[in-house]
């Protein structure tokens, strides 16, 4: 199974990419998660859709070619961060390379609400025509108070949120499968 995975933030220590970063290692024998570098992406223009950048076509075809989506993002000011949304417009033109894919979100922060707000924006932006992205209901990943969740090189260590991770990636897992 191919997940492609984006991380929504292009902060060096990025909360949201360790987590990612995580459940690439961790579930690496049961799907091959690829992290794909949206942070070379240029700023999305109507101007350059018929003829985009490489960069931009590279990343459509491994998003193309996967079976599923992990969306790991943080919130900024109630939403999620123009750097994702700028990946979003792109993926959403011309070829529609997320249409009928299955897409798993996942947040941290170390706030409280762990990105709930950011996700309900991304949840409604994947659902917008030019997207038609997938979204499994009820299999969602908010990782509040993330800082106290990792150790000193920034692994998660956290047993019950690892636990949680489990119960939501094998559902994801087993969904991707019925979605084929």
């Amino acid at each position: 199974m191919k997940i492609a995975a984006i991380v929504g933030s292009n902060r060096k220590h990025s909360y949201n990419k360790k987590i990612a970063l995580f459940i690439q290692e961790r579930y690496k024998e049961k799907a091959e998660i690829e992290i794909l570098p949206i942070e070379t992406l240029p700023m999305y223009s109507e101007d350059d859709e018929l003829a985009p950048p490489s960069q931009v076509t590279e990343i459509k075809a491994k998003i193309k070619a996967a079976d599923a989506i992990l969306i790991a993002t943080p919130e900024y000011n109630h939403s999620i961060p123009g750097f994702l949304k700028n990946a979003l417009d792109w993926f959403s033109r011309v070829d529609k390379v997320l249409v009928g894919k299955p897409v798993m979100i996942v947040g941290a922060s170390p706030g409280v609400l762990g990105t709930v707000r950011a996700q309900v924006h991304l949840r409604q932006i994947l659902n917008s025509p030019g997207m038609g992205a997938l979204t499994l209901p009820g299999n969602e990943v908010f990782i509040g108070g993330v800082k106290e969740k990792l150790d000193e090189s920034g692994k998660l260590t956290h047993e019950p949120t690892i636990q949680f991770l489990d119960t939501v990636m094998i559902n994801f897992m087993e969904w991707i499968k019925k979605t084929k």
